[in-house]
């Protein structure tokens, strides 16, 4: 499945028995597991039936006892499994995937460890109805501004296409400091408004005059000072300056 749709499912309250969460950005994986973790039981019910377990200290065995028992006083139980790619006996997990308890949610957050698709229980896992199988792909360079404008929506603030290529260009691709940088932001604005790039130079120490829409700016005035100033500035930040975002900003115009 898709992040999007999985997160749809998961905003109409609909959990599958078991979340394989796995890949690259763990942004998505531990979103997925937040609102799982935030939304599926009550306040009351996550005393006694919320688990979070650690793969370095557990077995698969301990993983599966405890995704057996009987939720109380709930509809349901969450079993939450952080770190799953530690747990040494993983195939153990093959016989609790055919005869699964319908009121346990059961999140594996598998990270920086891609699963041997060759073994049965990742085939299993990833071809089991019961079973939700993700596997999250970094973004390009050029993606993440599409994506800042996205996540702002998604919280009910706006951002101006300018301030979002700012924050692309100086944050990288690294979703967790993006998202980061993005809720500081929205505290210092009213319900529903807007990021500007004046905003984001005010409160990020990011400054909105070296970046590729200035220098686009700049060549469209002919300003050729201004130009190499922003071009020797790029070249003395190239991990804050990816060329990808600058080629693609130039490439627009």
């Amino acid at each position: 499945m898709k992040y999007e749709e999985i997160v749809a499912d998961l905003k109409a309250g609909k959990y599958a028995p078991i979340y394989f969460l796995s890949g690259e950005e763990s942004y998505f994986l531990d979103d997925i597991a937040a609102r799982i973790e935030k939304n599926a039981l009550t306040e009351d019910e996550k005393a006694f039936n919320q688990t979070i377990l650690y793969g370095n200290d557990v077995t698969m065995t301990t993983v599966t006892d405890t995704a057996r028992r009987f939720p109380m006083m709930s509809q349901r139980q969450v079993v939450i499994v952080k770190e799953a790619q530690n747990i040494r006996d993983f195939e153990n997990l093959l016989p609790y995937i055919d005869h699964l308890q319908p009121t346990t949610i059961l999140v594996f957050l598998y990270k920086n460890k891609k699963p041997d698709k060759r073994k049965g229980v990742f085939k299993k896992l990833s071809s089991s109805s019961h079973c939700v199988y993700f596997e999250s792909a970094k973004l390009y360079d050029n993606k993440i501004p599409e994506w800042i404008i996205g996540y702002c929506k998604e919280k009910s603030y706006g951002i101006t296409t300018k301030a979002a290529g700012i924050l692309a260009e100086s944050l990288g691709t690294d979703l967790s400091r993006v998202a980061n940088e993005i809720d500081k932001l929205v505290l210092l604005l009213p319900q529903g408004g807007e990021i500007q790039e004046s905003l984001v130079e005010e409160h990020t120490g990011i400054s909105k005059d070296f970046n590729s829409f200035e220098l686009l700016s700049a060549i469209i005035r002919k300003d050729f000072l201004k130009a190499n100033q922003i071009v020797n500035y790029f070249e003395a930040n190239p991990k804050n300056n990816p060329l990808v975002l600058t080629i693609t900003t130039l490439f627009r115009y």
